[in-house]
């Protein structure tokens, strides 16, 4: 946009009408309301806020929640620089975070990030012209001060297109909007609320996996179900007969001399609470080197579990062949986060080998035995149960939690036999499968439904969603007043 163009007296027509409905106009935003573009009071003066008169932030548009200012600030200290809006403004954000969208509902104010428009209420319907500002983010994004924040200052802002057909008309293109976008809106609504859905259902496959509950069919149909102190018998013999030195011996013997705290009665006659130390060689802490950002191969950081299994996404590296070789990992390895936030700490994922990597030193290696499932490992630590032996275990610091891997070896799992683990993971897998796909579905969906909004705004602003004025006159065989003749009324009593 040229600066001859931005000087333009505000009611010169900057844009041309061909191609729009019979009767509608296009106009300069400046046409048809008062702009005004708000203001942050000092934060050194408590007495600039509080009382009853919003002060509404970009952020705000999103989720209604500002502060308040006063009434001293807005008619002493900031008469010149903030103004009470009255309800029915427009409001804009035109600095960052272009095209953000707003309607007052009350009288308000704003800070120096939106641009606000008071229509004319002889011209425009206040909600019409807040549905149009709904499509105009593209022409913001576009016409923007190409500065370090995109910027749109209140004289581009004016001369921002402005569709302006009949009032009538307007008034019936928000009824038919607002009838479909509660349509919309109910179903984005349905849509937000399966995610949470779908945790829920995943938590309680992984609690019925950790029960028993989840294979009670399949222990039925078995004829030789080994229990549970049968295998951690076999294992203890084996482990100890392995030990080559007095110090293995003992450390052992008292590995297995411990007792689970946990009610084994509560599991399947089968199953058994057993300490996971019990049920691994070894727990292994990684790399305390610093990484980079590039090299040969990943390493996995705490920001990399996520949900059980590991997220690719923002990967340091490592070219450190000692480090490499020490610390690579093998698929099916599980990897528990030690260090974290206290509602993060512990989260856990297993390694399924999609490609090399290497693992931090916030997290732990858990070498189990073949006779513990690593994917049913992860199952278990990632289960409710897991998450409250966590907030149980954990040892609070200043701002993050700490579980070691002494504390970590006293997680008890409720243990199975091998082949009662391996139909666990099965049907786990089985049913996160179509978790999967569903979630899937509604992300699909949720994209339809925004783009709905769209359609159903972008046929609005084309005189295709209702019957123009101009269409309705001839039906009926009256007069209408076109927009320009509106305009032009205006313009005429304002300069009189």
């Amino acid at each position: 946009m040229t600066s001859a163009n931005l000087k333009q007296g505000i009611h010169r027509m900057a844009f041309a009408d061909n191609g729009l409905p019979e009767g509608w106009k296009n106009v300069l935003l400046a046409d048809v309301g008062t702009i005004t573009t708000g203001n942050t009071p000092p934060r050194k003066d408590i007495s600039n806020f509080g009382d009853v008169f919003p002060w509404v932030k970009p952020s705000d548009l999103d989720q209604f929640d500002p502060v308040t200012i006063t009434q001293e600030y807005l008619s002493e200290k900031g008469a010149k620089k903030a103004r009470l809006l009255p309800a029915g403004t427009t409001m804009v954000s035109c600095i960052g975070n272009l095209g953000k969208v707003g309607l007052a509902g009350t009288a308000l104010a704003t800070n120096q990030q939106i641009n606000s428009i008071t229509f004319n209420n002889d011209l425009v319907d206040a909600k019409y012209g807040f549905f149009y500002f709904k499509t105009l983010k593209s022409w913001l994004e576009d016409h923007a001060s190409a500065t370090t924040l995109p910027i749109i200052n209140k004289q581009r802002f004016s001369h921002a297109p402005f569709l302006l057909p009949p009032l009538a008309e307007q008034k019936r293109i928000v009824a038919k909007v607002e009838q479909l976008l509660a349509r919309v809106n109910a179903a984005r609504e349905r849509l937000a609320k399966v995610p949470e859905i779908l945790k829920r259902f995943r938590q309680s496959i992984l609690a019925a996996a950790c029960s028993g509950r989840l294979t009670a069919d399949w222990r039925e149909k078995q004829t030789n179900v080994r229990p549970v102190k049968e295998v951690l018998g076999r294992i203890q013999r084996s482990r100890l007969e392995q030990a080559t030195t007095l110090a293995q011996k003992k450390k052992l013997e008292d590995i297995c001399s411990y007792q689970e705290r946990e009610d084994s009665k509560l599991l399947p006659e089968t199953w058994g609470y057993i300490a996971l130390d019990k049920l691994c060689e070894s727990f292994q802490y990684g790399t305390s080197k610093k990484s980079q950002p590039s090299g040969e191969i990943p390493v996995l950081r705490m920001g990399n579990i996520q949900n059980g299994e590991i997220d690719w996404s923002d990967l340091v590296y490592t070219s450190d062949s000692t480090e490499i070789q020490k610390y690579e990992l093998d698929p099916g390895d599980v990897l528990f986060n030690r260090t974290n936030s206290p509602e993060l700490v512990g989260k856990t994922a297993i390694y399924r080998g999609k490609q090399p990597a290497i693992f931090a030193g916030y997290l732990i290696r858990i070498n189990n035995l073949e006779e513990l499932d690593s994917r049913y490992l992860n199952c278990c630590l990632n289960s409710i149960y897991g998450r409250e032996f966590c907030l149980k275990a954990k040892t609070d610091g200043v701002s993050q939690s700490n579980i070691n891997a002494q504390k970590l070896g006293k997680f008890e799992v409720p243990f199975c036999c091998e082949e009662e683990q391996h139909e666990i993971v099965h049907r786990v897998q089985a049913l996160f499968k179509i978790a999967d796909a569903v979630e899937k579905r509604v992300a699909v969906a949720t994209v339809r439904a925004e783009k709905l909004t769209q359609a159903i705004l972008a046929k609005a602003f084309c005189g295709e969603l209702v019957p123009t004025e101009a269409e309705l006159a001839q039906r009926e065989g009256r007069s209408y007043e076109p927009a320009s003749a509106l305009l032009a009324k205006i313009y005429q009593v304002g300069t009189s």
